[in-house]
């Protein structure tokens, strides 16, 4: 029945773009586009969510505090099996894998991507694994941009387009908040976007917080119902706020990175690492329960007026009442949850750090102005540095501060907060991007030489292909050949720049016209000079296997406008900048999504 509908609906999709303009067809993909990724949405956070209430209700009703730590173990096992036996032995993990498509896979993203992420990260999330499910709802989101776009033959352009559609509306329906879903398909995926691409992505955006508000249970997403208000005196602190999420949010990145890295280079079978890795995780979240999972609820609990039930069914159950117990157990656990979710994605699991940056900010926020309050020092608004906190994270982590500033304002409920927020995310990215210069998920794509869509010029230049502009026709002398030679060469050809070579092919040197201009009129100097005295060295020498970026670069720094490319020791031909320029210009028109 289902696959009735679907083929009747592809039958009137192939209809109307046979009937209607481009732009049209791309308006009605991007609410199709919205939709399907607003009911990946609804089907990831109410597993979870669902999970999380009946782990609950055991350890309330039975008292087996321990369920928490077993299901991650069950969880990441499982994951590692779907991954073996139906996923192939592979799945891509992080936003990074969206960057690296737009980039080098003119915006092809493979078909299980539209299942992989939700199969594998409800099964390591939803069942308790330390990390988020916003990135593979981003994932999920893009991959069924893409793979409409290639269902109906769209171009390169709009591929990219729906791209940004699905990840808008992914992150839309997950925190119904429409205004950060576009900002966050912009800034950190697609910054190359003219005005009037924005409109598909804000439809799509509308589209899935509109499906998402309808169908889901306000109680799954996170937010927050409490008013909130901006008091100028607090400013020192929101500047002090910035600074520390700056540095929590680097030490986030590196701590996490390292103990991913760690993890996946073991070398034990899938299984094993799995059940190694899982086991430590159990260890960790018994004795930090709130680490289970995204960590939403506890997000929750610190922005309200009782944030003692945080301890509540720990360890530190009897310290309830006790703030310095509280300020103890929060300060540990901000430290230990980079590790939680490096082991969690490490071992086998699936997820990402959208969500653990949300719950490190609430929690580094409410660690801040509690420890000012407990001391004695002054009274802040716990529940608004709380808040303002995850914009904090969020910005210094994925190098964010427009996303940040209005997913917070968004899940607020309004705009109260909005000169906090903007200093506090504007201070964070600045201090992080003074120690990393890439965000964490765009990091190792960086380290293998990668575009990211961050730099326009590198994404550009990373997907010309260096082959395709080396000429390798121009006319070579040697060097000890006479200038009659060289002098016949130029009268039959357009060339301003020669090789010299030697018997073996081996590049001794290069002669520019403008060098011998004043020789090649005096018979005599032709005649008895030889190519050798007149060769220069070459001012840099570019190898097939250079980038693109190497090359303009040794463009830009000798000043010139032919440079030799050596292949295994060989001369193998010239690259002309004004080849080069024009490849680049070509690719900007391609690449532009207008």
């Amino acid at each position: 029945m289902i696959r009735k509908y679907l083929r009747r609906l592809e039958n009137i999709l192939v209809w109307a773009q046979n009937r209607v303009s481009d732009k049209q067809f791309i308006f009605l993909s991007s609410v199709l586009v919205g939709i399907s990724a607003a009911f990946a949405v609804i089907v990831l956070k109410s597993f979870a969510h669902w999970v999380f209430l009946f782990a609950t209700y055991i350890n309330g009703i039975l008292k087996l505090s321990f369920i928490n730590s077993i299901l991650p173990i069950i969880g990441i096992f499982l994951t590692v099996l779907v991954v073996k036996k139906i996923l192939g032995g592979t799945i891509e993990k992080g936003t990074s894998q969206i960057l690296y498509a737009v980039a080098k896979k003119a915006s092809i993203i493979p078909k299980k991507q539209m299942y992989a992420q939700i199969v594998t990260s409800s099964l390591t999330v939803g069942l308790g694994g330390s990390a988020g499910l916003e990135s593979p709802i981003v994932i999920t989101g893009a991959a069924f941009g893409s793979n409409y776009a290639q269902r109906y033959k769209l171009s390169y352009k709009n591929r990219t387009l729906l791209i940004g559609c699905g990840v808008a509306a992914g992150i839309a329906a997950a925190f119904n908040a429409p205004i950060a879903g576009v900002l966050f398909a912009i800034e950190v995926l697609l910054v190359d976007v003219s005005i009037s691409a924005f409109t598909p992505i804000m439809i799509a955006a509308a589209t899935g917080a509109l499906v998402s508000q309808i169908v889901l249970d306000e109680t799954i997403l996170l937010s927050f119902k409490q008013q909130t208000t901006f008091d100028f005196h607090n400013i020192p602190f929101y500047v002090m706020l910035g600074l520390l999420t700056g540095f929590v949010a680097v030490y986030y990145s590196r701590r996490f990175q390292k103990t991913e890295h760690f993890f996946s280079r073991l070398k034990l079978s899938p299984y094993r690492k799995a059940i190694a890795g899982a086991s430590l995780l159990a260890i960790i979240i018994f004795i930090f329960p709130t680490l289970f999972g995204e960590g939403y609820e506890s997000i929750k609990t610190l922005s309200e007026n009782d944030p003692g039930k945080l301890l509540e069914n720990t360890l530190f159950s009897d310290f309830r009442n006790n703030n310095w117990m509280l300020l103890v157990f929060v300060g540990l656990t901000l430290m230990v949850k980079a590790f939680a979710t490096g082991i969690t994605l490490g071992s086998g699991g699936n997820g990402g750090n959208f969500a653990p940056s949300l719950f490190l900010g609430s929690y580094v926020g409410f660690f801040f102005s509690k420890l000012f309050n407990v001391l004695g020092l002054t009274h802040l608004p716990v529940s608004n540095f709380t808040m303002v906190g995850m914009a904090g994270i969020l910005s210094g982590i994925f190098h964010a501060p427009l996303t940040a500033i209005f997913l917070i304002a968004e899940i607020t409920g309004g705009y109260g907060l909005m000169i906090p927020l903007m200093i506090v995310s504007s201070i964070s990215f600045a201090v992080s991007k003074r120690f990393e210069k890439h965000s964490m998920d765009v990091k190792q794509l960086a380290k293998k030489g990668h575009a990211f869509t961050s730099n326009k010029d590198t994404n550009i230049l990373t997907t010309i292909d260096i082959e395709q502009i080396i000429q390798t026709d121009y006319l070579t002398v040697t060097p000890d050949e006479n200038l009659e030679k060289l002098v016949d060469l130029i009268s039959h050809s357009n060339q301003v720049i020669f090789a010299v070579v030697n018997k073996e092919k081996e590049l001794e040197g290069v002669v520019h016209f403008n060098d011998i201009r004043e020789i090649i009129f005096s018979n005599f100097k032709v005649k008895y000079t030889s190519v050798k005295e007149v060769m220069t060295e070459p001012k840099a020498i570019i190898s097939p296997n250079d980038t693109m970026e190497t090359v303009m670069n040794k463009f830009e720094t000798t000043k010139m406008t032919f440079l030799p490319v050596v292949k295994n020791g060989k001369y193998y031909g010239f690259i002309s900048k004004a080849v080069a320029l024009e490849a680049y210009r070509t690719k900007l028109k391609s690449m532009t999504i207008d």
